[in-house]
């Protein structure tokens, strides 16, 4: 007796309310799996958002803090860094190379971020990736400033426009910089990091617009741009800086150098250890919605079980007959397992192609948005055991009704009535 045809057929007769089960358990598949696959994506994005550093340091503070200040251009630093100290430590023996971070202006959104040259030598994202420039080139004078990708794409500007920076981070007109204009010369290529949202100047630029500012405001002696650039724009001050090592096994030793400095309270962190206690922080908002998606994944089996129990009744006449032609009571429970497996590895497969389906249109949104690159991978190990877990729990549901009818079929037999 050829169960599967006989479970395809039966399955074909009463294909609309299990075609909205396949759909059902579809929709929980694709929660599941895009919710494991984005937060592995999101962990990787974020731990490769720098690579290649072996400390960051800023004025005392939490880790955390200075991580997400000097890295995502999130919040502010508790205090600045003397330039004197900043020399300091950049001259120590032990330190291969250093680049400045200094943070405090804005533009219409954009984090404006004052850096030096040795930036885009330096820096280093994912697996060890440099910085590249898609058109331009480098700053060079101190009214120049090469943008982030998202900064350029979402602004619409290209090389040769003009941009007005403001003072902080909330635009107001009596705030900008508006007599010192920077020009565009440079556009980075996408890195799906903090990068692409920011707005890079040189030092001297960030201290050539304050130079008629005190205390956070304009002065009364306004200069322009050509006065501002006769006067010293060495900074007094930075906000951070990240700082490359000779010897990678020498970074607790400086680490603890720095933190014991006396004249100035200093913080050096590890960024990728800060950066893995920071994931760990927040990955229990995808704890959570990998829990929703599973409460989402036992509505769909116990909306299958509800199908399967409801159909029990009219199918009666159906495991009679079977019974009568010689199926046994265990070929009437296999009988629903088989129908249950269809249905679920049906759902399965419309769940996995409509995950790719949606990370394909909304790769490129989540990439300029969030930040993180959704590679077009396959499904990995965990991904399997997921989908595994849903066709086994499928089975375990499916026993109940398989019994019940087991247990009719014992009862009913050829006696059914019509």
């Amino acid at each position: 007796m050829n169960l599967i045809r006989i479970a395809w057929k039966s399955a074909r007769f009463r294909r609309t309310s299990l075609l909205l089960t396949v759909f059902t358990i579809a929709i929980s598949v694709t929660l599941l799996l895009g919710v494991d696959k984005i937060r592995k994506e999101s962990r990787t994005s974020l731990l490769n958002t720098v690579s290649q550093t072996d400390l960051i340091v800023g004025a005392r503070s939490s880790p955390s803090n200075l991580l997400l200040y000097s890295v995502f251009r999130i919040g502010n630093a508790t205090n600045n860094v003397s330039w004197e100290t900043y020399q300091d430590i950049a001259a120590m023996d032990e330190v291969a190379w250093t680049v400045p971070i200094s943070l405090g202006d804005s533009h219409r959104g954009f984090r404006v971020m004052g850096t030096s040259t040795d930036y885009f030598d330096f820096y280093m994202y994912g697996n060890k990736q440099s910085l590249e420039l898609e058109s331009g080139d480098r700053f060079d004078g101190a009214f120049e400033t090469v943008l982030g990708a998202d900064v350029a794409d979402d602004l619409g500007y290209e090389v040769g426009d003009e941009i007005i920076i403001s003072h902080g981070l909330v635009e107001v007109d009596f705030a900008a910089h508006d007599d010192k204009p920077f020009t565009v010369v440079g556009i980075l290529e996408r890195t799906g990091t903090p990068v692409d949202r920011t707005v890079h100047t040189s030092l001297e630029g960030i201290e050539a617009v304050h130079v008629d500012w005190q205390n956070g405001s304009r002065s009364a002696l306004t200069l322009t741009a050509e006065q501002a650039l006769q006067f010293d724009l060495t900074p007094t001050s930075i906000t951070a800086f990240m700082v490359g090592l000779e010897n990678r096994a020498q970074t607790f030793q400086v680490q603890r150098e720095i933190n014991d400095i006396q004249r100035e309270p200093m913080s050096a962190i590890l960024p990728s250890a800060t950066l893995s206690e920071f994931w760990r922080t927040i990955s229990t908002v995808e704890q959570v919605m990998f829990v929703i998606s599973g409460f989402v994944l036992v509505a769909g089996l116990l909306g299958m079980l509800t199908t399967i129990l409801s159909t029990l009744n009219e199918r009666r006449r159906e495991i009679a007959v079977l019974r009568a032609v010689g199926a046994r009571a265990s070929h009437v429970v296999l009988l629903i397992l088989i129908e249950t497996l269809l249905v679920v590895t049906a759902g399965c497969v419309l769940g996995v192609a409509k995950l790719y389906g949606l990370l394909a249109a909304a790769r490129g949104t989540i990439a300029s948005r969030f930040g993180v690159n959704v590679a077009a991978t396959g499904l990995d190990a965990t991904q399997l055991g997921i989908m595994a877990c849903v066709i086994l729990g499928a089975v375990l549901v499916a026993l109940i009704p398989g019994f019940i009818a087991y247990r009719r079929s014992i009862q009913d037999g050829l006696a059914l009535k019509v």
